[in-house]
């Protein structure tokens, strides 16, 4: 079953136990889905759809923190739920000794000398943990590792 499927059979649940929290959040999910399809002009595959959620996760994030300093915490709150729901698509995070072991791996097969050669190193990485670890945490390790 693609990524897709598994959110539309999850929205259905939502429907029949009458969730309207968690109807909402697949809802606007499965449009932002819909949308990228819409806009590429064709049908979106696993990856795809897990870019969207990380997006959607990421844009949740930043309200809940701009909510959060602007003395509005219930809006805050909302958008934590929403992180809440959107978390069971993504794939299990990675550990730092996971992260650690890849980044050498791809220091090794870039052959990176130094920062400079850090764009090299992230397009290896890139494929390998998207969705896994968050994208700037795994570039300050690379930065970290390459400038040792």
């Amino acid at each position: 079953m693609s990524l897709r499927e598994q959110i539309q059979e999850d929205m259905k649940a939502a429907m029949r136990a009458r969730d309207t929290e968690r109807l909402g959040t697949i809802r606007m999910l499965l449009a932002a889905i819909k949308q990228r399809e819409v806009d590429e002009r064709r049908e979106q595959t696993d990856a795809d759809v897990l870019a969207v959620v990380e997006k959607l996760i990421k844009q949740r994030k930043e309200s809940a923190r701009q909510f959060r300093e602007g003395g509005r915490p219930e809006l805050a709150d909302k958008e934590e739920a929403e992180i809440v729901f959107l978390q069971p698509y993504m794939p299990a995070a990675l550990s730092d000794a996971e992260i650690d072991a890849l980044i050498r791996a791809a220091v090794t097969e870039s052959a990176a000398q130094g920062p400079r050669d850090m764009g090299n190193v992230l397009s290896i990485l890139r494929p390998q943990v998207q969705g896994r670890v968050d994208m700037a945490v795994l570039s300050e390790k690379v930065k970290a590792q390459l400038s040792a």
